[in-house]
């Protein structure tokens, strides 16, 4: 299959569905977290999303995907510590930490180990050959 946009990457699919996961847990979050923990969460979740789609759009330029992908890794990262204060406050079970740590890592392997460190598979070189 020929990836057509970011959302065809897996990394993509694994961060989507892990920020709609921490979306459908922090619905019971207590209130008085809202506009912290519960807001931090799923703005780092979403933003792994919305960084690679970035990225995807400016692939043509090495520098700028790999500075948008150490973003989304740098959000996946804060969404990994915001899981562990969720559970060490006690708003998650121990299951449910080890299933979003676990998700975390994953999509962190994903970014660091495939994408940033081989950022050639997805730069796209066409820009220095074509004709303006």
């Amino acid at each position: 299959m020929r990836i057509q946009s970011a959302k065809d990457l897996i990394v993509y699919k694994l961060a989507y569905k892990l920020a709609m996961d921490i979306f459908e847990l922090t619905k019971r979050f207590p209130l008085e977290e809202k506009f912290a923990l519960t807001s931090q969460i799923r703005c780092s979740s979403r933003s792994v999303c919305l960084n690679l789609r970035e990225a995807w759009a400016k692939r043509r330029y090495e520098a700028h995907f790999l500075s948008k992908l150490s973003g989304c890794d740098g959000e996946n990262s804060e969404t990994d510590s915001s899981v562990d204060f969720a559970h060490d406050c006690g708003y998650i079970s121990g299951e449910q930490h080890e299933q979003l740590a676990a998700q975390c890592a994953e999509v962190g392997r994903m970014l660091g180990g495939g994408m940033i460190r081989k950022p050639e598979s997805f730069v796209v070189a066409d820009h220095l050959t074509s004709d303006l």
